[in-house]
């Protein structure tokens, strides 16, 4: 008989990284509760409150006792429905509500995206830098992530070249995510069509998430693939979801659009994962989505101020170099000319250690760029208040100067 002891952890959990956004922004959280005056820039999440009609259809939801049993795994049809009719409303193309699975959060449609597209061995090249969670979806779904570099001299953008060098025989997928998170680079509509008719060529799945397509600033265009390519129709996953766009975090509803073979077998999966989103959170975004647009214009305001005060600050800094975020509400500042520089007796050599220095010098919690890919680079949430943010970036200028 072995007395060999097995790992109490399976392998394929162990190799899951913790979020690094989450980890920063919990960490923040833990200090400010001690009292200490620590202003984080982690957190992905919108400082505003969700508009009042959107909490109101949601408290009436939980009065009805429709709402309290379970309810169909793909979604409520009527949520299905107007998830169909706001994708052809905001992104040009229509989807038949079959094709709608609703999900818990958008990062359960991306997960589930993946592990109804990826087998063991197929490549998926990732745009890096790329959100933290992404690498590690593709991984749980046995693929492998091939990261696709474009720093800030390309206002990180990679091009169809750059795609064309890393495809491989096994290249199964692109991730694209546009407006993007960390960098608030977009695509412009010519360069997004270009990828998409390339991917369409070589037979290439595109897995597009777009939540963020409301927060563009600059009259830049928030350009849909499938609107620009509907070719692809047939091999894309849409990824989207209510958080960033109604201030919508902790609801916790998503939901994935793509072929009607994906979307069954995704919701096969999530029939035995997670059953039904809950009932009340789908009626809250059922609110969302047919609503009008002008609360979500009063907070894209606010976020567009923020963010061109916080790109000229950050600029102001020597060694700092920071290309202009055209969406989302992440600003992402290339430190590479700080890195290596002594600061208050400290010399960090990577963005890890830099941002361990801001958080402990003077206490400003931000996300190292190893969080997203290569090192080099930090990642700043413009979604806080006007006066944190000139005071959080207002220190990071007195430490580094």
């Amino acid at each position: 008989m072995s007395t060999t002891a097995r790992p109490r952890v399976s392998a394929r959990l162990s190799a899951i990284a913790e979020s690094a956004t989450l980890a920063v922004d919990a960490k923040a959280k833990a200090l400010k509760a001690q009292g200490r005056p620590v202003i984080g820039f982690g957190a992905g999440e919108p400082d505003f409150a969700t508009p009042d009609y959107i909490v109101e259809a949601a408290v009436a939801a939980a009065r009805n006792p429709v709402n309290h049993r379970y309810s169909p795994a793909q979604g409520l049809p009527v949520l299905r429905e107007a998830v169909a009719a706001k994708t052809l409303r905001d992104a040009g193309y229509a989807v038949d509500p079959a094709d709608v699975l609703v999900t818990n959060g958008g990062k359960q449609a991306v997960f589930q995206a993946f592990a109804a597209v990826i087998d063991p061995g197929d490549e998926v090249l990732l745009p890096a830098p790329y959100w933290t969670t992404y690498p590690e979806a593709i991984r749980l779904a046995g693929g492998v992530p091939v990261e696709v570099f474009a720093g800030a001299d390309q206002e990180y953008l990679v091009t169809v070249e750059q795609l064309e060098e890393a495809r491989t025989d096994r290249t199964k997928a692109l991730l694209v995510c546009s407006p993007s998170n960390p960098t608030g680079a977009v695509y412009s509509p010519e360069s997004l069509a270009a990828i998409g008719r390339w991917a369409l060529e070589h037979g290439i799945w595109v897995l597009t998430d777009e939540i963020y397509e409301h927060l563009v600033y600059d009259d830049t265009p928030s350009a849909a693939i499938l609107a620009l390519v509907p070719e692809l129709a047939d091999t894309t996953v849409v990824m989207n979801g209510v958080a960033k766009t109604y201030a919508m975090t902790g609801w916790r509803v998503g939901w994935m659009t793509g072929p009607r073979d994906v979307i069954k077998a995704a919701t096969n999966l999530q029939s035995h994962l997670t059953s039904n989103v809950c009932n009340v959170a789908q009626r809250a975004a059922l609110a969302a989505v047919t609503g009008d647009l002008s609360a979500v214009e009063t907070m894209r305001t606010a976020f567009d101020r923020r963010r061109r005060t916080m790109v000229d600050m950050l600029r102001a800094i020597d060694g700092v170099t920071v290309p202009t975020p055209k969406g989302a509400f992440y600003a992402y500042p290339s430190v590479e000319g700080v890195l290596g520089r002594e600061i208050r007796g400290s010399r960090p050599e990577t963005s890890s250690e830099l941002a361990a220095l801001i958080l402990d010098a003077v206490e400003v919690a931000v996300v190292p760029g190893e969080a997203f890919g290569p090192s080099g680079y930090l990642r700043l949430s413009y979604a806080l208040s006007d006066d944190d943010l000139v005071e959080g970036v207002s220190r990071i200028q007195q430490l580094l100067s």
